[in-house]
């Protein structure tokens, strides 16, 4: 069996980048990966502006302690230049007018007769200066940026209409077995509900990528084979769960392998998820089986399809948070093991407390489980108070 970390090195190797393409900037592009530098069209402010409600002056002017008030400026109107001696009223984000320094806020100013008094402010004080965020042509967000709410807002900000992103991979998703059933129908004897898909449908987005197809096939050769066939065609990257153990009804191998794609491991040594398959067709096309049980399926498409995904889109890896576990936890000899937990502040920042059942089946258990603890093979336990690697969920 390979070491999880292994594992991830050899998807990567096979995970190829995708072309790119100009896209508008709009809330849709959330989640999308820059193939190019963002470079600002115009100076953030583009001018001068007042931080604060309150009065436009050179500093020097108020050195008697007060002046005559000229005119006000509203945010969007036009710069007007102030005269000698005087003060301007001015609201916050309007432009700072030609020849004042600085801004007295409101409320420390009077206003009578239509004059300022005021003390002297700092030159300066209370103005933003222009480009003070970021210059014309300068990079906002460089290659490999996945597009935030912030990052959007910054490139509208500065005039970007257009951006250079990576085409998002195209994801089919195949659950197999007899015994599954859609959410919505009656279940049979011996069915339960399918659920695995929706999980993926949820992870394929949350890495980016666009789910093309989703398919429960019962464990029948043929009609296994004939959704990969279809996913193989029409889709970037193929994941299934289900059907790749060693029992009679575990047919998904044998099918891939007929169908061409060359298997490039079976089996890691991790917990959850032991028996997790990875290949890749001749065109590139990548294809995962995760194990069917649902915690497995869920933790699997987390450690290991989603940094192929994510690459294929040209983006780094996301470090992965630390935090001290709440209590000891025993390592597994032979494989790491993802402990599903709830993350709770402590006195010393976050910490992990393990659920108490860690079955793969309990995906209700997992449903309330904000991460998963990252422990090592190994003999003994990992103390309370060690700090570990987790993965949010």
């Amino acid at each position: 069996m390979l070491r999880p970390e292994e594992a991830v090195r050899v998807i990567l190797g096979e995970a190829r980048r995708l072309e790119v393409e100009a896209a508008a900037v709009d809330p849709g592009l959330a989640g999308r990966v820059l193939a190019a530098d963002a470079l600002a069209g115009v100076s953030l402010p583009p001018f001068a502006t007042s931080a604060m409600d309150g009065f436009a002056v050179r500093a020097a002017d108020l050195g008697d302690g007060q002046v005559a008030v000229a005119f006000r400026i509203a945010a969007g109107d036009r710069p007007t230049p102030l005269p000698d001696r005087t003060a301007a009223a001015i609201a916050t984000g309007a432009p700072l007018p030609d020849g004042a320094d600085s801004i007295v806020p409101i409320e420390d100013a009077v206003e009578e007769d239509g004059h300022l008094r005021a003390e002297a402010p700092r030159p300066g004080a209370w103005v933003r200066a222009a480009g003070s965020d970021v210059a014309a042509g300068d990079v906002i967000l460089a290659t490999g940026a996945v597009l935030a709410p912030a990052g959007l807002a910054a490139l509208a900000a500065a005039g970007v209409a257009e951006v250079t992103v990576s085409r998002r991979p195209r994801l089919a998703a195949i659950a197999t077995g007899s015994e599954l059933q859609r959410p919505g129908r009656p279940l049979e004897p011996g069915q339960i509900y399918e659920s695995n898909l929706t999980a993926m449908a949820v992870q394929t987005a949350r890495a980016g990528a666009e789910l093309v197809a989703t398919q429960v096939v019962p464990d029948d050769p043929a009609a296994i084979r004939e959704a990969f066939a279809a996913g193989l065609r029409d889709a970037d990257v193929v994941v299934s769960s289900g059907g790749v153990s060693v029992g009679p009804h575990d047919h998904v191998k044998p099918v891939l392998e007929e169908l061409g794609v060359r298997e490039r491991f079976w089996r890691v040594a991790h917990r959850p998820g032991k028996p997790l398959w990875f290949g890749a067709a001749e065109d590139g096309t990548l294809v995962f089986g995760l194990p069917g049980n649902p915690v497995s399926s869920l933790v699997c498409f987390e450690l290991f399809v989603r940094p192929a995904l994510v690459a294929m889109q040209g983006a780094a890896a996301p470090a992965r948070a630390r935090a001290r576990l709440a209590e000891p936890i025993a390592r597994l000899a032979t494989r790491d093991h993802a402990v599903r937990c709830s993350l709770v502040a402590g006195e010393d920042g976050m910490r992990l407390v393990a659920q108490s059942a860690q079955d793969s089946h309990l995906i209700a258990h997992a449903a309330v489980a904000g991460a998963i603890a990252m422990i090592p093979a190994g003999e003994g336990v990992v103390e309370a108070g060690t700090v570990v690697e987790y993965v949010l969920l």
